[in-house]
């Protein structure tokens, strides 16, 4: 056989494959009108698709203001406490130094006064 006569059976074949195949349902979805509906739930009106990306991309930006609000909460409560640390330590370094003076000047002449408040 010449390359030709294999090169039209083997058109011929496939073509035969090819309408006898269309008339099998095989593992073929069915055409009926359950498929159609199917169809119509998956795809979804643009105005819907656009909400539909929308509201996860809220939540990530939601999201991240939370986790930034938080940081900056726990940073400004750190600061705070070291703020008030450094004030009660000078506070107190301040009143020893007063009553030390206080117990150095004294004399023993008069009546002490109790200074603190």
């Amino acid at each position: 056989m010449s390359w030709v006569q294999v090169i039209f059976v083997s058109l011929f074949t496939t073509v035969l494959i090819l309408t006898l195949s269309g008339r099998m349902d095989g593992a073929s979805v069915p055409e009926n009108k359950a498929t159609e509906g199917q169809a119509r739930r998956v795809f979804m009106p643009e105005a819907d698709a656009s909400t539909f990306f929308k509201s996860p991309e809220q939540r990530v930006r939601l999201a991240a203001g939370a986790r930034r609000r938080e940081i900056n909460e726990e940073q400004r409560n750190k600061h705070e406490n070291y703020a008030e640390e450094v004030h009660d330590e000078l506070n107190e370094r301040s009143r020893e130094r007063t009553e030390q003076w206080r117990e150095f000047q004294y004399d023993g002449l008069y009546p002490r006064y109790d200074w603190r408040n």
